[in-house]
């Protein structure tokens, strides 16, 4: 490691939580502009409509890579394919709907999710990556109900599939509480194994979401998950990644570079569903350390192979973190928003590929299309 580089990660390190920090030492940037950042948000419109399936989704388990995440097929892949495809429903909706080539790609998807959405599975006793499908069909079904004003029939079946995906979703809840993704304790018919804290926290906001609209969900599945949240919080509001690790809060993964793409998802639920110790400070401090410790996503951005990177960073977390982490901005008083609207649009633009699209990690042929999801409606926050 060079001089330089040496003296950066050891300042970056050093800073103590609380210090607000507005990008990395010694680093400058441009903000980019309003037709700098439309543009950017037109060419990512544009590859999602080239790469729509003729069904109407997105996604395919296509992908010659010798290593793959673990995805018993077929349930893995329509799970995949489920949230991937709300994910891209829900960008394009907030980015460019109002488009006659948007509408009809909105249209065919439309009709796709309500087809295969009621049917959506846990893969096997183990794996239940239909968690991740349930959460954002919910989001890309409370845009749609805005969608579609003036359509009363529309939006009743809309509702109808919103509260079905409800219901899915308490059937897989972990038995102490909140949500996760496999199960390789007992396997039973309610999941034994961890609560991941992550995914828990994607399901609250997506809960609340539907909440805006009048959907409901049953108390008692929201007073569980916040509780796994707080059980899986470390007193600098970073998370551990899941309850099993709880007792380990010094592992890398842990602390606050490991936590890096994942505190930000925490922070904002937990704070959407009231809780007051999720302050403005906390909210500054984490998007402080999201920029200016962007390194430690960074490096596992776009690595094969899920935690290889340092502080067991995942490539997955990059376009994740940063798009709830948009969320978080929101939260701020409008007059605080704009010095980390800038910065985060400058790094997305920075990151943008030759065709349009964004990516974090290799996996099967869902990567490009979740990545470029994540980034416009990321960058639909900062314009």
């Amino acid at each position: 490691m060079g001089t330089f580089c040496r003296a950066i990660l050891i300042a970056l390190l050093a800073v103590p939580v609380g210090v607000a920090i507005s990008q990395p030492p010694g680093v400058d940037f441009e903000p980019p502009g309003v037709e700098q950042r439309q543009a950017a948000i037109d060419r990512g419109v544009q590859f999602l409509l080239e790469r729509q399936n003729p069904n109407g989704s997105w996604g395919s388990i296509g992908g010659q890579r010798p290593f793959e995440v673990l995805a018993p097929v077929p349930g893995a892949h329509h799970a995949f394919r489920a949230a991937v495809t709300s994910l891209c429903v829900a960008a394009l909706l907030e980015t460019r709907a109002e488009e006659p080539e948007v509408q009809e790609a909105l249209e065919r998807a439309e009709a796709w999710m309500f087809a295969h959405l009621p049917r959506l599975r846990r893969a096997t006793p183990a794996v239940f990556y239909n968690t991740w499908g349930h959460a954002y069909a919910i989001r890309a079904g409370v845009r749609l109900l805005e969608f579609r004003q003036g359509d009363p029939a529309r939006q009743q079946r809309i509702r109808e599939l919103i509260e079905q995906q409800i219901e899915l979703l308490s059937r897989y809840e972990v038995v102490d509480g909140g949500w996760a993704y496999y199960d390789f304790a007992a396997r039973t018919q309610r999941p034994s194994g961890s609560t991941i804290g992550f995914v828990t926290a994607t399901v609250l906001i997506a809960l609340d979401e539907a909440r805006a609209v009048g959907i409901e969900t049953p108390q008692r599945y929201l007073d569980r998950a916040q509780a796994s949240i707080l059980r899986q919080r470390n007193p600098d509001f970073s998370y551990v990644y899941g309850e099993y690790l709880k007792y380990r809060p010094m592992l890398d993964v842990n602390r606050p570079a490991g936590s890096l793409g994942r505190s930000q998802v925490c922070n904002l639920a937990m704070r959407r569903w009231g809780d007051e110790a999720v302050t403005d400070d906390v909210i500054r401090d984490w998007l402080d350390r999201l920029f200016a410790r962007n390194g430690w996503l960074d490096i596992g951005r776009k690595r094969p192979i899920p935690h290889e990177s340092w502080f067991q960073v995942a490539g997955y977390f990059f376009y994740y973190g940063h798009f709830y982490a948009a969320g978080c901005i929101e939260l701020l008083p409008e007059s605080e928003r704009q010095p980390y609207q800038d910065r985060m649009a400058a790094l997305l633009i920075g990151l943008q590929e030759r065709d349009g699209s964004w990516w974090d990690f290799p996996l099967y042929d869902y990567h490009q299309q979740y990545g470029t999801a994540y980034a416009l409606m990321t960058l639909h926050r900062c314009r």
